[in-house]
């Protein structure tokens, strides 16, 4: 069984897209084990709102940490899955997909092609 240490909670990040339930950050580490960041093929008959919620992410990303590595801390692994590999991209290697300490970079030349709407002032 694999168990976590403690995990960074960036205070500054949304919690979730604001009137939805579209979580961005986990309360607590999981005390089971870490859940992996894995990529999860995005496909063109994706629902509106879960398209708003990717671009919301991005967003927070974009505004919270801009082209600087960030450690994955308590950012939701299903969320950061949607971008993995793509938008969101490992700023270490090894990378380690289950470790709360995993240092990950938002790809923003990418990131602006895929969500526009989500660097627009």
């Amino acid at each position: 069984m694999l168990l976590c240490g403690p995990m960074l909670k960036h205070r500054q990040f949304p919690g979730r897209l604001a009137g939805t339930d579209f979580q961005f950050t986990v309360r607590r580490a999981n005390p089971r084990g870490v859940t992996a960041i894995t990529r999860r093929e995005r496909y063109s008959d994706r629902k509106p709102a879960d398209r708003r919620a990717d671009t919301g992410f991005v967003k927070a990303l974009w505004e919270c940490f801009g082209d600087q590595p960030f450690v994955r801390g308590n950012l939701d692994a299903g969320r950061l899955s949607w971008l993995f590999g793509r938008e969101v991209i490992a700023a270490q290697e090894p990378f380690d997909a289950q470790d709360y300490d995993a240092e990950l970079l938002l790809n923003v030349s990418l990131a602006r092609g895929s969500f526009p709407e989500a660097f627009e002032a």
